[in-house]
């Protein structure tokens, strides 16, 4: 019977974990966490454990990378409207007429707070995709 420490080593010795650098990296620490996440039954301390340091790792590289643009407003309107594969006159409900739903995506109107709220329930989503998001500084950024 494995010991505590022993299972531990057993699967840093499978699979040590390092630092993510690449994506043939992140691929191999996914398929880690796949074996132990698809092993039937509970996992145990050591399991647990070793599952947190790879899942700590994987998302310390996701955050170096920027895998989905800061888009909003009309920008955010436009990639809902190709998902929802909708046309302009799908919106007329939202802007009225078809000729506000041109203008807007033509950049020659702006959205305005009723446009947004109406957007938001039409799409389900929060009115909040439609703003920037807000960056928080950096942690090696010094404050005040």
């Amino acid at each position: 019977m494995l010991t505590e420490e022993n299972n531990y080593l057993k699967l840093l010795a499978k699979f040590p974990p390092r630092p993510i650098n690449s994506e043939a990296e992140l691929r191999a620490a996914i398929k880690a966490i796949n074996s132990l996440l698809d092993k039937p039954g509970e996992l145990n301390r050591d399991e647990r454990d070793y599952l947190n340091v790879l899942g700590t790792l994987v998302h310390e590289y996701e955050e170096t990378l920027d895998l989905i643009p800061d888009i909003y407003g009309v920008e955010m309107l436009k990639a809902l409207i190709e998902e929802h594969n909708l046309r302009q006159k799908d919106l007329v409900a939202v802007f009225k007429t078809e000729s506000i739903v041109s203008a807007v995506l033509k950049g020659d109107r702006q959205l305005t707070a009723e446009h947004i709220q109406k957007l938001a329930e039409f799409f389900h989503v929060s009115p909040a995709v439609f703003f920037p998001t807000v960056k928080k500084p950096s942690e090696t950024q010094k404050l005040g």
